[in-house]
């Protein structure tokens, strides 16, 4: 039986079947998104949804959906679905849904009278193009295929209204047409494996609309052009094979170029397996290296996301060369920021003051994984480089101490993960001065930096500074953020100390290296526990702390407010469960385990086989936000591998 299946009686109910949704990508940057029935709810949905450098670092939706009609004894029978006005949906296609499957390829089985036929899609690794896959199973008399393109060519956060703009010409190709709506886009190729009739009749279909960011309170309504139909005739247990793409491509080929793709899929037929592709899912690749995107529809690449969500997504699913290239991209960039002061074209927010912190912590997964020698020989010089960059000073914003501390000015911008902002851009939660995840990082750093080179002749003199510098730090994170509550101060900036109870303080205990002893950390993980977790990981901000909205709704604004005020981030569960062992030890990791049920029971819902962005603070805990989200994904499954490690070391 497969993990993600769904049966008729829930994809006929649009209540249950449209928040659930789909997405692959090509871990080019590329991606189709849509919901499991096909109704797009979203902006961002589209069947074939690409970057075009040329214009911008935005992706752009030229393919938005394609819609089916089966003929039988010339009566026609639409089985796509699109949102209107009123809440009218139309042409009700869902309703001949039997079956959705999505344990290798996402599969829908449609049942139209005596007709049973399959429709299965694959995104081309690494090329802008999508084959989707029609067979039809069962027949009893000739049978005819229509398929609507729907054309949207705009910025996928953007809508498209109908205008005399548009270029509604076509030209002719192999097995197909091709059209480009407005200048500086790609040329869009629709192509079939055999040669269709297309008939052109020039519509726009007006007023679709996108439930999701109607609830986002956003515009929400768009015109799209359909240029006509192809039709052609299908036999029982014939498969046609249709492409869309910005490459005109051999159509002979289309059957071979599917049945690849799909043998190089993990089939998700567990929670492990689920997380694993989802993890491969953020892989981008292009001409100037390999990188990690932080979520999509909407996220691309970002410094700190990369960084603490690349252990999870390569090492821990064993993709370990995946690891070394993409560190390997971010060590150039980060080199070029640190000697030049130079920013990056594909690796957003590289300059923010965490983002060295966090480039070690992920060395040290590396080494944790393989061993300290071949780290080393590796990564090494780059730890040391980072180490001593933050020790000269020379990070605009990241300043080393005489407590052997570092601080930051967090007044004018975010600098730190809990990133929301006024409209001016002015951070809403202004952590500012000594920040508590900042310096428990950078007291791990330099024991790390200090582990690497121990017993190295010609690095003595630094490893021993460096274990100076720490020890000075220790003692000073201490005295700066652990109180008589029994918890640690979010951030201390002056004669100011942050009373509120958030999630920062379990980072600090959940490192390998911690500068508080264990009767600390006991009581740290006491407080997060009791007041902080829940079935889908920590709250931003306990309920006992001022102003906690654990409901991520209402307008962007408002959902700016409370996207750090108690909601929920499942990625924080790694360290949670990494200070919970070293508190109890692994004959309590039974209670680890019971929390991943929370988890798996995701996988099921929103963006299937993945974890949102965030989830409420307060039951049900539903999932907001970007739909598939790397650092969420990569936190669970550490925790996964962790349990792996600890069974092997049990036997």
């Amino acid at each position: 039986m497969s993990y993600l299946k769904f049966d008729k009686n829930l994809m006929i109910n649009l209540e249950q079947s449209l928040p659930k949704e789909m997405l692959r990508t090509n871990q080019s940057g590329a991606y189709h998104c849509t919901t499991i029935v096909g109704c797009n709810t979203r902006k961002q949905h589209g069947l074939l949804v690409i970057p075009i450098p040329e214009l911008g670092n935005e992706n752009h939706v030229l393919l938005s959906s394609l819609d089916e009609t089966v003929i039988q004894h010339g009566a026609p029978f639409n089985l796509g679905i699109h949102k209107y006005h009123g809440n009218c949906f139309s042409p009700n296609g869902h309703k001949y849904i039997r079956e959705f499957d999505c344990e290798s390829v996402p599969k829908l089985t449609y049942r139209v009278g005596g007709v049973i036929m399959t429709k299965e899609k694959v995104f081309i690794s690494h090329e802008n193009r999508i084959i989707i896959k029609y067979t039809l199973l069962e027949a009893h008399s000739p049978t005819v295929l229509q398929f609507r393109p729907f054309l949207a060519f705009r910025n996928a956060n953007s809508l498209c209204m109908a205008n005399g703009m548009a270029n509604q010409g076509y030209t002719e190709c192999a097995n197909g047409i091709a059209c480009k709506m407005y200048e500086g886009y790609p040329t869009l190729y629709m192509q079939f494996n055999h040669k269709p009739e297309f008939v052109f009749c020039p519509t726009w279909y007006k007023g679709i609309e996108y439930s999701k960011d109607e609830d986002r309170g956003i515009p929400y309504s768009e015109d799209q052009f359909v240029p006509g139909y192809f039709q052609l005739p299908i036999k029982k247990g014939e498969s046609i094979y249709f492409s869309a793409g910005i490459s005109e491509s051999n159509t002979r080929n289309f059957s071979k170029l599917y049945e690849a793709e799909v043998k190089s899929r993990t089939p998700r037929f567990s929670f492990y397996n689920c997380l694993k592709n989802s993890a491969k899912q953020f892989y981008l690749k292009n001409s100037d290296g390999m990188y990690l995107v932080a979520g999509y529809p909407w996220f691309k690449v970002r410094a700190r996301d990369e960084f603490i969500a690349l252990p999870g997504a390569t090492l821990a699913v064993t993709h370990p060369v995946e690891y070394d290239e993409i560190m390997k991209s971010a060590i150039d960039a980060m080199y070029n920021f640190m000697r030049e002061g130079k920013l990056d074209k594909n690796i957003e927010l590289i300059d923010l003051p965490d983002v060295p912190l966090w480039s070690v912590w992920t060395v040290q997964a590396h080494a944790k994984k393989f061993d300290i020698e071949s780290t080393r020989k590796k990564f090494g010089q780059y730890v040391a480089d980072v180490v001593e960059y933050i020790l000269g000073n020379t990070h605009p914003n990241l300043f080393y101490n005489d407590n052997g501390l570092v601080s930051t000015n967090g007044k004018q911008r975010p600098v730190s993960w809990m990133d929301s902002s006024h409209p001016d851009g002015t951070p809403i939660i202004a952590r500012s001065g000594y920040l508590v995840e900042f310096n428990a990082l950078w007291y791990n750093a330099l024991r790390f930096a200090a582990q690497l080179f121990e017993g190295v002749e010609e690095m003595a003199e630094k490893v021993e500074k460096w274990n100076t510098i720490a020890q000075k730090c220790g003692e000073s994170f201490v005295n700066t953020f652990y109180n008589d509550f029994g918890y640690l101060y979010d951030y201390v900036d002056g004669y100011y100390v942050d009373l509120s109870v958030r999630p920062n303080m379990c980072i600090a205990i959940g490192l390998d290296y911690s500068p508080l002893d264990k009767r600390q950390r006991k009581s740290v993980l006491d407080v997060v526990t009791r007041e902080l977790l829940t079935p889908k990981g920590l709250r931003t901000l306990s309920p006992k702390s001022y102003g906690y909205n654990p409901t991520y709704l209402g307008t962007p604004e408002q959902r700016e407010y409370a996207y750090y005020e108690g909601t929920v981030r499942p990625w924080l569960i790694s360290f949670y469960a990494s200070a919970y062992i070293k508190v109890f030890g692994i004959q309590r990791i039974s209670f680890i385990e019971r929390m991943m049920i929370g988890y798996e029971a995701e996988m099921t819902e929103g963006c299937i086989g993945s974890l949102s962005e965030l989830y409420d603070g307060n039951p049900p805990f539903v999932g907001r936000g970007a739909i598939s989200y790397a650092m969420n994904v990569a936190g669970v499954v550490e925790v996964l591998r962790l349990f792996k490690n600890l069974h092997i070391i049990d036997k």
